[in-house]
């Protein structure tokens, strides 16, 4: 790569955007598996609320599509279906 400003400018900044976008996802998907984790519809039910808020959250910002973050939430919503 040659070293003109407008690449290297280019480079710093997707640096920055990646930091920013693995902080967001990472977050998310933290938050995925602690419902996943959970064993009983009481337990679940506060940590979905606070997966899709987090989901939402993410996808608002652009880090992810709203796609994934409605598939996300529909499998989220399916396993706590399935609790008793």
């Amino acid at each position: 790569m040659s070293a003109k400003g407008s690449e290297l400018k280019r480079v710093r900044q997707s640096r920055k955007s990646n930091e920013y976008n693995n902080h967001y996802k990472s977050m998310m998907k933290t938050s995925i598996k602690k419902v996943l984790g959970s064993t009983t519809k009481e337990e679940g039910q506060p940590l979905k609320d606070n997966a899709f808020k987090v989901i939402d959250k993410v996808a608002s910002k652009g880090v992810i599509h709203k796609n994934k973050a409605a598939n996300q939430k529909s499998r989220i919503t399916k396993y706590i279906n399935t609790l008793k």
